[in-house]
């Protein structure tokens, strides 16, 4: 073949159209397919082989296609096939890539053919877990313990590996059959039950160290996974590491003082206090914030269900009269096609033409009682949602407050047990030794005082914060939910309204075409 001789492409529209064209219909179908165009959205299966292609492009739109053949080219990287999230089947062999990549989100993807390229590494599949063929022989895999790689995709029966550095390994094979129990052919030949049993005997021990290895890592996975969920749960809720004692531990963090102050004599026992009820008042705003969000949650989804289901009632109201005024239209067409009376004729098109009119005004007259029906429902949901949401950050407020008030009491126990420690200092009668550094903040009133002063401004200030941050979060979260609302609901009636009028402007089109056909 002379096509490597030919410059290095990458896929264009000229390209896809050009195929396209010639793995469609053919005949009079495909003079249609060809003067009416096949939709790129309408695509399933799509051969780009033997093009010489160095750059995948151009195939975003492919959206639903489910087999794709980019097999020999001279394509050096897997790209642009982010979009094709339908592929069944990927052919991408015969080609000059050297690391596997790209694949992500082809979550459905079941036979994958790298075959003959210049991968060395089995790498980056994670996504793939439906895959039930792969293909990597003629490749450049030296490492025989990458194939433990392939151990976590429960489904593949298939894999080929041959002509790869590892198949020179003394015990390949044996090796792969035994860390890939599930597969079923390995390197186009059947593996039979004695190559089983011995592939078994010999590693044995390795692949139970092995299994239970595994299974405390998807063990720890699975938990981190549940923590993930609880923690996404809580941000959700605009309530996250509220509890427990992490706002009063974030208050200490970035107090430079707290530890030297924390050394006078009672404060232990005046922190630990301080910290109980803090932590109280935090997970008063966290069980009050889950609950919330359930109620938000709930009302959400009536709403969209109520919307859903008045915007569907009247759609199918639509739909029947739109038919039944079709049906008699086609009808109506087909008899006057036979009128030969002028007269006659345009008497039956002015009759026409009246009908889709009155048709056009109950369908707009629809579409206006459904926005009508809408705009109450959502009226009804913004200020259900509104009166939620003001409830929730009134309690916030209102337990902040007392965080607030619980931090002004500290201050004022803390800094008068450090200016009564200070006068026993200055008096000699402190009867316990101080560390160095808590004795630099004993030196005067003024340091003493403006070091817990500074204190308590940073705990404030933590609180603060924490409650801005809430604030304005729960609140950026209804005014963009009402804003999404509102901006779709704009553009469903813009969108109906323009397919009422492109209908009426069909059949007045139509109607207008055969008037002319009549005068000529």
């Amino acid at each position: 073949m002379n096509w490597q001789q030919d410059e290095p492409k990458v896929i264009d529209e000229e390209m896809l159209q050009q195929a396209i064209e010639e793995q469609g219909p053919q005949g009079q179908a495909g003079d249609i397919a060809k003067k009416e165009g096949i939709q790129y959205e309408d695509v399933l299966q799509l051969r780009l082989d033997y093009r010489n292609i160095l750059k995948i492009y151009h195939l975003w739109h492919f959206t639903t296609i489910t087999k794709l053949q980019l097999d020999n080219n001279v394509i050096e990287r897997i790209e642009g096939l982010e979009n094709l999230t339908n592929l069944i089947w990927l052919d991408l062999s015969f080609n000059n890539i050297e690391v596997i990549e790209g694949l992500d989100s082809l979550v459905k993807l079941q036979d994958l053919s790298l075959f003959n390229n210049r991968i060395s590494v089995i790498e980056n599949l994670d996504t793939l877990q439906n895959l039930h063929i792969l293909s990597l022989g003629n490749n450049a895999v030296a490492q025989l313990e990458n194939v433990l790689y392939l151990r976590k995709f429960k489904n593949l029966r298939t894999l080929n590996l041959a002509g790869n550095p590892i198949c020179d390994e003394e015990k390949y094979k044996i090796f792969v059959t035994a860390y890939l129990p599930d597969l079923v052919y390995l390197d186009y030949r059947l593996l039979d039950e004695q190559m089983r049993e011995t592939a078994n005997t010999e590693y044995q021990y390795a692949i139970e160290e092995m299994q239970q290895n595994e299974l405390q890592n998807e063990q720890a996975m699975e938990a981190q996974k549940i923590n993930n969920e609880e923690l996404q749960l809580h941000k959700d809720a605009f309530v996250e590491f509220l509890n427990g004692p992490q706002l009063f531990d974030s208050m200490f963090a970035d107090d430079p003082d707290a530890e030297n102050l924390a050394l006078l004599p009672g404060i232990e026992a005046l922190l630990e206090s301080f910290k109980s009820k803090m932590e109280a008042l935090c997970v008063q705003i966290f069980d009050f914030g889950l609950t919330q969000h359930a109620q938000r949650t709930a009302e959400v989804e009536s709403f969209f269900t109520c919307s859903r289901e008045a915007v569907t009632d009247n759609q199918h109201k639509a739909a029947q009269i739109a038919a039944e005024f079709e049906s008699s239209r086609r009808q109506k067409i087909a008899e006057m096609q036979q009128i030969t009376d002028a007269e006659l004729l345009e008497a039956d098109i002015s009759s026409c033409q009246e009908q889709a009119n009155q048709l056009s005004e109950t369908l707009m007259s629809l579409e206006l009682q459904l926005v009508d029906q809408l705009e109450e429902i959502i009226k009804d949901f913004e200020r259900n949602v509104s009166d939620m949401v003001g409830g929730f950050i009134e309690y916030v407020q209102g337990i902040f407050a007392q965080c607030r008030d619980l931090e002004n009491q500290h201050h004022e126990q803390q800094l008068e047990i450090a200016l009564a420690t200070l006068e026993k200092v200055v008096k000699n009668e402190l009867e316990e030794e101080i560390p160095e550094d808590v004795a630099m903040l004993l030196v005067d009133k003024d340091t003493v005082t403006n070091a817990v002063s500074a204190s308590h401004d940073t705990h404030l200030l933590k609180i603060d914060n924490r409650e801005d941050e809430l604030l304005t979060r729960i609140n950026s979260w209804m005014s963009g939910l009402l804003k999404s609302i509102h901006d779709e609901e704009v553009t469903r009636n813009r969108k109906r309204i323009s397919e009422i009028e492109n209908y009426i402007s069909y059949v007045t089109d139509e109607l207008e075409d055969m008037r002319l056909s009549e005068d000529n």
